[in-house]
């Protein structure tokens, strides 16, 4: 049975969907476009299915809570992804917030507005907080429950003053891409022999 790799992403707005598909483009991997939505739309089942019909890999998927306390509808679908047995999570995008709900998740590493890596956690901005190996967001309450191999702290995907928006190529979402997939000893842009590259379904 093959697995296909996957990159999950905890923000699903159109800066970030513009983001994660310019990063996704660059380094020969996929993003399933359809999963933006804020909050998340497709069930857990829907995703994986596009996520199989996808002709490259890795395919970055975005999951949103759109600020619901507790296990809203982006972690329910992220949950189920994370867990299917034909699914190889690479890691995590844990997008930072300034949420109210005091939800929270233990980060490894941090990608600050500066590009930098940091054990700290980053705010919304992407400015280095006060406390290590942590961060605050809207979806990652399940983040800790799952066994993800690297989950990468980051500011708000595709805005941070402008520093990571799309048209100046989202250079903060893609160091974390990167070191996601230098940590995973893989290479971006494998394709499924089976199918086409020019396949776009699962846009």
């Amino acid at each position: 049975m093959e697995k296909r790799r996957v990159i999950l992403v905890t923000d699903g707005d159109e800066f970030a969907r513009r983001a994660i598909e310019r990063v996704a483009a660059e380094i020969g991997g996929r993003c399933i476009s359809r999963s933006q939505g804020n909050p998340t739309k497709l069930s857990g089942e829907q995703l994986v299915e596009l996520i199989l019909q996808t002709p490259h890999d890795p395919v970055l998927v975005m999951f949103d809570d759109c600020g619901a306390l507790g296990e809203g509808a982006g972690e329910q679908a992220l949950r189920y992804v994370a867990t299917h047995e034909q699914i190889e999570v690479l890691g995590a995008l844990a997008v930072a917030s300034n949420t109210h709900q005091h939800e929270w998740t233990k980060v490894h590493v941090s990608i600050d507005c500066d590009g930098v890596i940091t054990e700290y956690g980053v705010d919304k901005e992407g400015v280095r907080d006060l406390e290590v190996g942590r961060i605050n967001g809207d979806t990652v309450y399940c983040l800790d429950q799952l066994n993800i191999p690297l989950i990468v702290g980051i500011g708000d995907i595709g805005k941070m003053g402008y520093r990571d928006h799309a048209k100046y190529g989202a250079p903060i979402t893609r160091k974390a891409v990167e070191l996601i997939l230098e940590r995973s000893g893989g290479h971006a842009g494998q394709r499924k022999k089976t199918e086409s590259a020019d396949r776009e379904e699962t846009r």
